[in-house]
């Protein structure tokens, strides 16, 4: 049999390069090889946005949208609502009685979160405990292993614990699951910075081909090169990092031509929009015909929470039966 795989995503509206880059690529690629879940996390939108409730429920269709378009394929992959499969809630709740706050606090990734977000001092219990209702999604299906990034390593590690606390008091009902790095883990931004939706620095998969155009060519390049002939420090330039990326076997060409003087740094922009735009043709394809067939979609998303809530009661069965609960 094929080990199972658990992967989520936040609705926070429309998938950018940095997320197919970080996730979604990497999904397409795995759900043939392992049984793989794929879960609209919609109530950890509300861990650091709870007033976005009245918009998690389109946001969360269109994310099924923007997957089903760049080729997770709903027969492989079960495409499920986390807030449809009401055993994350519970599992959550037995989780929480097992991991102390001192614990949670030394998360680096959700400090880190409290400290950009500017609410060390408000941070929610649901935000603390994040990784507690992560553990919960990832174990309610007693996935195998999980793909995820380097910034959310620390997280699989708390729910490898837990699976650990349970079974050393109750049992061995839950696997501890494996931590699968993505290959790219980030993708910068056109200013050079993380690519992120609040920066307003991405390129969204989409995005029409003239709109692509004008954004690749407001990107972060080498500031100290001034005229076309100057060699150019390609450390120093957005637009590499998308060539080596995007275009893997030429990028040594274009680094040598970048540090020569021989390509442009324009020049370089319009050929790597025009390649970002082909690349997401069939996706915007894919999305049209989605968009025009959203009963399609509903459909899509109620087989998956049907298929995720069969396994999800198999698991919270056995986790009852451990624990002598009714």
């Amino acid at each position: 049999m094929k080990k199972r795989i658990l992967s989520g995503m936040r609705p926070t509206g429309r998938i950018h390069l940095g997320n197919w880059v970080g996730a979604l690529e990497n999904w397409v690629d795995l759900q043939d090889r392992y049984d793989s879940y794929h879960m609209v996390a919609d109530w950890h939108m509300l861990t650091t946005d709870p007033g976005s409730a009245g918009r998690v429920a389109e946001n969360s269709v269109e994310v099924v949208i923007d997957w089903l378009s760049a080729g997770l394929d709903p027969d492989k992959s079960p495409l499920f609502i986390q807030s449809h499969i009401k055993e994350h809630a519970e599992l959550h709740l037995i989780f929480s009685m097992l991991i102390s706050v001192a614990r949670l606090q030394r998360n680096p990734t959700v400090k880190e979160q409290a400290k950009d977000l500017g609410i060390e001092s408000t941070m929610s219990y649901g935000h603390l405990g994040y990784p507690i209702l992560q553990a919960a999604d990832i174990l309610v299906y007693n996935a195998d292993a999980v793909p995820v990034g380097e910034d959310q390593a620390p997280h699989v590690e708390i729910t490898r614990e837990l699976a650990r606390r349970f079974n050393h008091l109750y049992g061995p009902v839950f696997k501890e699951p494996e931590t699968l790095l993505t290959r790219c883990p980030r993708l910068s931004g056109l200013d050079g910075k993380k690519m992120s939706k609040s920066l307003d620095n991405a390129i969204y998969l989409n995005e029409r081909p003239d709109d692509i155009m004008k954004k690749m060519m407001t990107a972060y390049t080498d500031p100290r090169r001034l005229r076309l002939k100057d060699p150019g420090n390609p450390e120093h330039c957005v637009i590499l990092e998308y060539h080596k990326h995007f275009l893997p076997e030429s990028a040594a060409e274009a680094e040598r031509e970048c540090r020569a003087g021989e390509l442009g740094c324009v020049a370089h922009k319009r050929q790597m929009a025009g390649h970002v735009a082909d690349m997401l043709a069939g996706f915007r394809e894919k999305r049209a015909y989605y968009e025009a067939h959203r009963s399609e979609v509903l459909d899509i998303i109620a087989a998956g929470d049907e298929k995720a809530r069969a396994t999800a009661r198999e698991v919270m069965n056995a986790v009852r039966e451990a624990m002598c609960l009714g």
